[in-house]
């Protein structure tokens, strides 16, 4: 992804013109696209939403979305609205005090937004056009007349952006064909829903599926695929259409779909032939051979060879499978270390950053990051990731960032400490010293660290800042206490099912000697059966308790408590449940066979 990423939604679905029909879309199309886009797992745009402004307004929300923008950014503008033609054929935007026969007056020109963006800094520019064209008039009302149908994407295309900038524009129709809502153009007796291209879009970025490489990321090419499939399924009416002058691929999103896919090179037939050889020796010289292919920097290459070796490791004999899940384990995602802590930073501060450094074979190296957390953001730099923690949410921050290759996951945790600007622990200048200006600031000083993952074997890790005991983040052992507690007491209460057991067995063996004489009664009571069993009833249920205790706290206050200690916590929890609840079972089955056979024995 791109240093900074920036979408504006203009969405119009209510008009004073009455001859102006109303939309049921557009603020659907918003609500769903804001959602979508913002999502730091999907889009990670920053969003801003225009909804029915007066066309004054929208003018000048356009151009300040252009303005004061770097080489580096990517702008994405989409409109959900009427569109409509001049008698000259000119393409206006409706607003929501648009008056259809003063169309330059009360409208927003398409000449206007082309403006903008050929003259903004950014380095790559997105329009999406959802708007209805030429229907966009009620039947006796006034329109505009019609002078030839209105191209749109020769409406923008005709006066290309400033040189060596990147732009796109993907419409939902062209000409005088209608953007449908759903099955119709507009309907207000129909529920709200989005129309049926920026559905399309919505979904294909939530789901996924908009990855048709199977790469990991959803380019602008993949998402027009996509939506044009989609719309001409659900209405073959309707078609979508593109213009574009990118240099390169334009990654719009994130793809939310499992693991990456590679599309991978068959091995060679000599290769795929000794495989199946019978000969030991030969399929071992083949696992070798693969084991070089893995490591090639073609990836369609080391798929395929990859491929093989999990066939290999699946079907083989043990001493040739083991070979192969040996060099399976090399391209393998091993982040070094799997925790990064960022420690006390100031409230509202720049976003502090790490470096992750991406190491071993090409294959092992591809992967994708997708952060679990809103204020977790990942930025891709010509050596791996770079992590940014946001700083404006105040409070213990504790999130996961998943990394998604081509065999595996891992997970990199990543911890931080938002405090107040000027609350505990932040180092103030000694008195008397000044910092220089090219010294960074006490708060900002000893906050990168560099992730290494790959196989072992790679460069060792960077040795990490010491932690100072201000910075030490909380811990807290309430949680692995009682987890420890559920435990003991479940250990108890099968020691004294089992003690119960066996004097239980011995008062039965006695009843049985004594004939017509005795009964279970007085036996069960000479040899203190039932204390134990009760005992172990007690101390079952408590376990359940503390160990329930244990995991509600672990989970509410997950801030308090490191990694290790969760993950000690909930084994513990697991063992003592798996112990207590058999010994109640079987505690509860032997008291009810004493209550119900004691009369009658």
């Amino acid at each position: 992804m791109t240093d900074s990423r920036h979408a504006l939604i203009i969405a119009n679905d209510r008009y004073t013109d009455q001859g102006l029909k109303k939309l049921r879309a557009p603020a659907q199309d918003a609500a769903a696209l804001e959602k979508v886009l913002h999502d730091p797992q999907i889009g990670d745009f920053e969003v801003e939403v225009v909804h029915n402004a007066s066309a004054d307004v929208m003018r000048r929300r356009i151009q300040g979305f252009f303005n004061d923008r770097r080489r580096a950014d990517t702008l994405l503008l989409h409109f959900s609205c009427h569109g409509l033609k001049s008698e000259a054929g000119e393409l206006y935007f409706a607003a929501s005090d648009t008056e259809p026969p003063l169309l330059a007056a009360t409208a927003v020109p398409s000449q206007f937004v082309r403006s903008c963006m050929s003259v903004t800094r950014a380095g790559r520019t997105v329009l999406f056009l959802d708007c209805c064209y030429g229907g966009a008039f009620s039947r006796g009302s006034s329109s505009v007349r019609a002078s030839g149908d209105v191209n749109v994407l020769e409406s923008f295309a005709k006066d290309e952006p400033v040189s060596g900038r990147g732009w796109a524009v993907i419409t939902a129709s062209d000409s005088m064909e209608y953007a449908f809502e759903g099955s119709q153009l507009a309907d207000d007796s129909s529920a709200p829903q989005p129309s049926v291209f920026t559905h399309a879009v919505v979904d294909g970025l939530e789901t996924g599926e908009a990855d048709l490489d199977a790469d990991g990321k959803v380019s602008l090419d993949d998402l027009y695929e996509y939506v044009f499939r989609q719309v001409q399924e659900q209405n073959p009416h309707q078609t979508p259409k593109k213009a574009a002058d990118l240099h390169g691929e334009l990654h719009l999103a994130h793809s939310r779909r499992g693991r990456i896919k590679i599309v991978a090179d068959d091995s060679p037939p000599r290769l795929q032939t000794a495989l199946k050889s019978d000969d030991v020796l030969t399929r071992q010289g083949a696992v070798l051979e693969l084991q070089k292919r893995l490591q090639h920097t073609e990836l369609a290459v080391a798929e395929g060879a990859r491929q093989h070796l999990e066939e290999v490791a699946r079907n083989d004999i043990q001493q040739i499978a083991v070979m192969a899940s040996d060099a399976l384990g090399k391209i393998r995602l091993a982040p070094s270390p799997d925790h990064l802590d960022f420690g006390l930073v100031p409230k509202g501060s720049a976003p502090r950053k790490q470096s992750v450094t991406m190491h071993g074979p090409p294959l092992a190296r591809h992967c994708v990051a997708q952060p679990k957390e809103s204020w977790l953001r990942v930025d891709p730099t010509g050596s791996g990731l770079e992590v940014h923690v946001d700083t404006a949410t105040q409070g213990r921050l504790s999130g996961d960032i998943v990394l998604k290759g081509v065999a595996d996951e891992s997970v990199i945790h990543v911890e931080a400490e938002v405090a107040p600007a000027h609350g505990p622990g932040r180092t103030e200048p000694e008195p008397g010293r000044a910092h220089d200006s090219t010294t960074p600031p006490p708060e900002a000083d000893g906050k990168r660290q560099t992730v290494v993952i790959g196989p072992p074997g790679t460069p060792p890790r960077p040795e990490q800042p010491p932690v100072s005991p201000a910075r030490a983040p909380r811990t807290d052992r309430r949680a692995p206490a009682l987890a420890g507690t559920a435990l003991a007491l479940a250990v108890a209460a099968i020691g004294t099912l089992v003690l119960a057991m066996q004097r239980a067995v011995v008062a039965i063996v006695e009843r049985g000697e004594e004939g017509v004489h005795g009964t279970i009664e007085d036996n069960v009571r000479e040899y203190g059966a039932l204390t134990p069993l009760i005992v172990c009833l007690v101390t079952g249920a408590v376990a359940l308790v503390a160990g329930a205790v244990a995991r509600h706290d672990l989970e509410t206050r997950q801030e308090h408590y490191p990694r290790q200690a969760a993950s000690s916590t909930r084994a513990l929890t697991s063992v003592a449940k798996g112990l207590a609840i058999p010994a109640l079972v079987l505690a509860v089955l032997a008291g009810i066979a004493y209550l119900v056979g004691s009369p009658h024995w």
